[in-house]
């Protein structure tokens, strides 16, 4: 059979393509720089967002929603943020046959139309703190897009709060990066993160300090998975958030924001992928087994189906192919480029010696299991792949990924991989240089690995890599 997977290590970015093509994932959109994305590439991003939904509710936001279109001048109010974003935004001005008296942007993220709101609902201390989420799609204008990492248009979850103190502000940013995003990364993803902080360059446009986990890709460059922003009170100063304190005086709320996109499908494809597609951890994946019909035959579409139902009953998420008029090669080449974690396969053959065959996508096993030990072996396989996937990449990770004393040395090491180097020899300047060699700061973190404080200065390391 011809290859349908360009090799890894033959040509990287086009074998991310092809994952997304074969496993019918996502499409090109009409409009450069969009995506289509399709049932199977949904269903992934749907469990991604019902969990992360779930933590961030647990975490005490509520979910709202604000309009696509902003007026152009709340973004000139706090002008860090509309300087940060110029070259991304895509500008409406004409609508209803008619040239508009103010062009609107479309968002290219909600924290000025956000703000406006806030002013409004915000009145006292007892108002606070003021927990907003929501889940929308956002536009900028990509110059050069790359399906799913970077698309003109694509969706996300962006939170919004407001605080009466400083501390409050930053307790719940933290809160946010640890809690929703780092455990849903680790837990559901199986991807290992560095959770970190932004170099001030780096920092989001308007942030006192932005949080970034960082995971790296199976070609050892960087993917920026989520970021946490401390606002200060930039925003609330330009939007007059303010509340009455309990002692009579009017005070500027503290804000933060923060957010996740269809980006992190594309860093799943690339760290758990393999040269025959992709490798879903089995607590995200949508299907976790498929029981499959190799051949049609006395009573195996029966047993199939048993197998299916006591599956289900189990709480594993099951689907039935018995299409048996369709090639079985075809169907299991089809559920391994989806990533289907477990395919339970009865014939004629199996069924005569009372087993069906149980192949692990993860680990790449195939054996024969009695009928009655289905389920357990099933289910165990879940279990232990979904922590084989997080093991094997943090390996990779630390393989490629070393220490080194000068920025020279840092910049070298990039070229393969990570390097961690003390900040202290990079600085501003060192950083500027990297840039120009097309290696970034991706975060700075302290000596033991840990997010530092937003005021931690001395002793910290910088981690440098070529990222997407």
């Amino acid at each position: 059979m011809a290859r349908v997977l360009t090799p890894r290590a033959e040509d990287f970015p086009r074998w991310y393509q092809d994952v997304i093509n074969k496993a019918q994932l996502a499409d090109n959109g009409p409009v450069r720089g969009t995506m289509v994305i399709r049932p199977t590439g949904w269903a992934v991003w749907e469990r991604m967002q019902a969990d992360m939904d779930a933590r961030i509710k647990a975490a005490g936001a509520q979910n709202a929603y604000f309009p696509l279109f902003i007026p152009e001048n709340y973004l000139r109010r706090e002008a860090e943020h509309v300087e940060g974003f110029s070259p991304e935004l895509a500008v409406v001005t004409h609508a209803g046959g008619k040239e508009l008296s103010e062009p609107l942007v479309v968002r290219p993220t909600s924290e000025t139309v956000i703000g406006e709101f806030m002013a409004k609902w915000v009145d006292s201390y007892r108002d606070l703190p003021l927990l907003l989420n929501q889940w929308a799609n956002v536009v900028r204008w990509e110059m050069r897009p790359r399906t799913f990492l970077r698309t003109t248009e694509f969706l996300w979850q962006e939170g919004h709060t407001a605080h009466a103190t400083e501390a409050d502000a930053r307790a719940y940013a933290r809160l946010i990066h640890k809690t929703v995003y780092e455990d849903f990364m680790v837990e559901l993803l199986a991807i290992p993160v560095i959770p970190g902080r932004k170099t001030k360059g780096e920092r989001f446009a308007g942030a006192t300090n932005t949080m970034t986990v960082e995971a790296m890709m199976g070609d050892a460059k960087a993917l920026q998975m989520g970021t946490s922003h401390e606002l200060g009170q930039n925003f609330a100063t330009a939007f007059d958030i303010t509340y009455s304190s309990s002692a009579g005086g009017v005070q500027h709320c503290w804000t933060t924001s923060w957010g996740t996109s269809t980006r992190m499908v594309g860093g799943l494809i690339m760290v758990h992928g393999d040269d025959n597609g992709l490798r879903l951890p089995p607590r995200l994946a949508p299907v976790q087994a498929q029981v499959m019909v190799v051949k049609a035959g006395e009573g195996v579409i029966e047993a199939a189906a048993r197998l299916r139902d006591d599956l289900a009953a189990a709480g594993v998420r099951v689907r039935l192919d018995d299409r048996a008029d369709v090639p079985f090669g075809r169907r299991a080449v089809d559920a391994e480029l989806q990533g289907v974690p477990v395919r339970i396969e009865v014939g004629p053959r199996d069924l005569a010696a009372g087993n069906a065959v149980v192949a692990r996508r993860i680990d790449g096993t195939k054996a024969p299991v009695p009928l009655a030990g289905v389920v357990a072996e099933v289910t165990a396989a879940l279990e232990t792949d979904q922590q084989r996937l997080y093991d094997d990449a943090l390996a990779f990770r630390e393989a490629h990924m070393v220490d080194v004393p000068t920025l020279g040395d840092a910049i070298e090491a990039a070229q393969t991989g990570w390097a961690r180097v003390p900040w202290s020899a990079v600085g501003t300047e060192g950083e500027a240089e990297a840039n120009g060699k097309a290696v970034t700061v991706r975060c700075l973190v302290r000596p033991d690995g840990s997010m530092p404080d937003a005021d931690d200065e001395p002793d910290l390391v910088a981690v440098l890599g070529r990222a997407y």
